[in-house]
């Protein structure tokens, strides 16, 4: 059996992943703070790390691996929309608005991840349910030294910790000249991050031994991962722009925390995304979020696609070009598989060049074109190992299946196929005679700017829905 290699942002080099313990394999994943939707870029780790658990699920058994991910619900970001909120007339106390957005914000996030086929994680924490145990670990840190107490805060000592640096691989000095730090009169070291904070009388805040606050967003991690997988675990992942200092500080004051734990033994990050080669940001308009796509008709699975079409360690660049391919990849995989049931994956094994393309530090690309290759021979394969993947669920082919059979069955746009296949097919007889074909081709090229693929024979004309169906246009052609 091949064994998995992984690329370890820590040592900076491929490695063998070998469990703490085979039957009890375990991953954290830093997950979102809930102030707004999710955009684009938020759903590159998600996707990664939902193959990376599917693999190590397939390899060690569904029970023996444990997946958490975070929800960081306590934020300025999130205190500031309640405010806007409380201010603009809405009902309730801060701290109900401040719950009700969070609410709604983790029910989008789900249904988002839900639809670009996303598996759910073993645990989902939420920091606000873990402020004792923050609490008791900041407790631990300044009784070891490790940390201080100053006008309200708790910071951690960054010197303190002798490897602080190895994760980002640079030294103190050298991120006190280069990086923009906080600089407080109650601090020791301009390095020094917050560990507790005050709050105002109208922030949430809970009681601790430093007064009424808040804890810092690099303690929650910490205190989350180590009360659900333990001092030591597996993998910690996440997006390369939270190595430092999010997984830089996560690192340090755990292993100050708990000296005899090891915390992650693998750290990996996924790279940063663009749009048509841009940054994305507002400022530029090329800003989406998952759910702007989806409401325009994207299908969860071509976004799933096209973001896992890019090894996970290089930019990814979203395009429409890729779109259109894979809509259309997508399109022909289905009407491959209709018919065909998959196999129950308890009972599917998938092809070892397939899988040691996983294994070798998830080459989701190469698998992908092994894929691809095997259309053609054996739609099942294609099928099952599609799934594999998250692509071609449950969901997905039941939306294709409907939309073909409304159209087979005379309900839904049938008709309006219909009509437009016997126009189509009374002007192409015409021309024939005349040898005029401009009508032909004017009503031809109008019917596949709206999405619909165009085949005629000597039998007659078929229209055929595609995926990027676009049901304005087809109402105009009318």
């Amino acid at each position: 059996m091949t064994t998995i290699r992984l690329h370890n942002s820590k040592t900076r080099k491929k490695e063998d992943f070998l469990p703490i313990d085979a039957k009890n394999v375990r991953m954290y994943v830093c997950g979102p703070t809930v102030y707004d939707r999710a955009h684009l870029g938020n759903a590159r780790p998600v996707l990664v790390f939902d193959v990376l658990y599917r693999l190590l699920r397939h390899e060690y058994g569904a029970d023996h691996v444990t997946y958490v991910r975070n929800f960081t619900d306590v934020d300025d970001k999130i205190n500031a929309e309640a405010l806007r909120r409380q201010k603009a007339g809405a009902p309730g106390t801060l701290e109900d608005l401040i719950h009700e957005r969070t609410e709604e914000t983790i029910a989008w996030y789900h249904a988002d991840m839900d639809a670009i086929g996303a598996l759910r994680p073993n645990h989902e924490p939420r920091a606000t349910a873990y402020i004792g145990q923050m609490i008791a670990m900041i407790e631990g840190l300044i009784a070891k030294d490790h940390a201080y107490a100053a006008e309200g805060h708790a910071l951690f000592r960054v010197r303190s910790y002798a490897q602080y640096g190895a994760l980002s691989g640079r030294s103190v000095d050298d991120m006190i000249a280069g990086a923009r730090v906080e600089v407080a009169p109650f601090k020791e070291d301009p390095m020094d991050f917050v560990l507790w904070k005050p709050s105002s009388g109208e922030e949430p805040g809970w009681d601790s031994p430093w007064g009424k606050g808040r804890p810092g967003w690099h303690i929650e991690c910490s205190a989350m991962s180590y009360e659900l997988l333990g001092e030591s675990f597996d993998i910690h992942g996440g997006g390369l722009d939270l190595q430092f200092p999010h997984h830089e500080n996560e690192l340090a004051q755990s292993s100050c925390a708990h000296p005899h734990g090891g915390f992650a033994n693998i750290w990996m990050h996924n790279e940063m995304l663009q749009v048509e080669g841009k940054k994305m940001s507002k400022s530029l308009g090329n800003f989406f979020t998952v759910r702007d796509l989806l409401d325009k008709g994207v299908p969860g699975e071509v976004i799933r696609f096209v973001m896992l079409s890019t090894h996970y360690r290089k930019p990814i660049d979203w395009t429409d070009k890729k779109r259109e391919d894979v809509e259309k990849t997508l399109a022909r995989w289905h009407e491959l598989t209709f018919d065909l049931d998959a196999t129950d994956p308890n009972e599917f094994e998938p092809r070892k060049d397939f899988l040691d393309a996983l294994k070798n530090d998830l080459n989701i690309h190469l698998a992908l074109t092994i894929l691809n290759s095997s259309i053609s021979s054996n739609p099942q394969s294609l099928l099952d190992h599609a799934r594999f993947l998250g692509l071609m669920n449950d969901t997905a082919r039941a939306a294709r299946k409907a939309d073909t059979l409304s159209i087979a069955s005379g309900s839904g746009p049938s008709a309006q196929f219909a009509s437009l296949a016997n126009r189509l097919d009374r002007l192409r007889k015409d021309a024939l005679i005349t040898m005029n074909f401009c009508e032909v081709d004017a009503l031809k090229k109008s019917l596949q700017e709206a999405g619909i693929e165009v085949r005629m024979s000597k039998l007659g004309v078929e229209l055929i829905a595609g995926p990027n169906l676009d049901r304005s246009k087809l109402e105009a052609l009318l």
